[in-house]
């Protein structure tokens, strides 16, 4: 192996984190669809029976929630698979990154800490995401 093919071979991501990465990204775009769905089109007081901390807060802050959730579920899948602009899937990793640790955040000041490994588990897949779509294996633009 020459010094061309050593430092190709080196920069060129494994199958494995790049197979990693979609199933990383599309269980994330699941979790955060579906989230964000309920939050943003559920009536308020049908959503507060399953989530309590609904009722304690301004509506226009839950559907900002939910359509943030929404906004990084799309940005996980769609420039990836379109290829344009592919950049903005770790963007949108990196936003979910927030989202959780904000997430999180809020559920120790409310007492729930039960809720917070969720919160760590997923913004932890999403810098996964974020990192290996900006550094690791990142998808080129058409």
């Amino acid at each position: 192996m020459n010094k061309v093919e050593a430092v190709e071979s080196s920069q060129t991501p494994s199958k494995a984190v790049h197979y990693g990465l979609w199933v990383a990204q599309v269980l994330l775009a699941l979790m955060f669809g579906m989230a964000g769905a309920m939050k943003s089109f559920t009536p308020i007081g049908e959503l507060s029976k399953s989530l309590p901390w609904v009722a304690e807060s301004p509506a226009a802050l839950v559907r900002f929630i939910g359509l943030s959730e929404l906004a990084g579920a799309l940005g996980l899948i769609l420039p990836s698979v379109t290829r344009v602009r592919p950049r903005l899937t770790a963007l949108a990793a990196v936003g979910l990154v927030l989202v959780m640790a904000l997430a999180s955040l809020f559920h120790l000041s409310r007492g729930e800490a039960k809720a917070v490994p969720v919160n760590f588990v997923l913004g932890g897949l999403a810098a996964f995401v974020a990192w290996g779509r900006s550094k690791k294996a990142p998808i080129a633009h058409r």
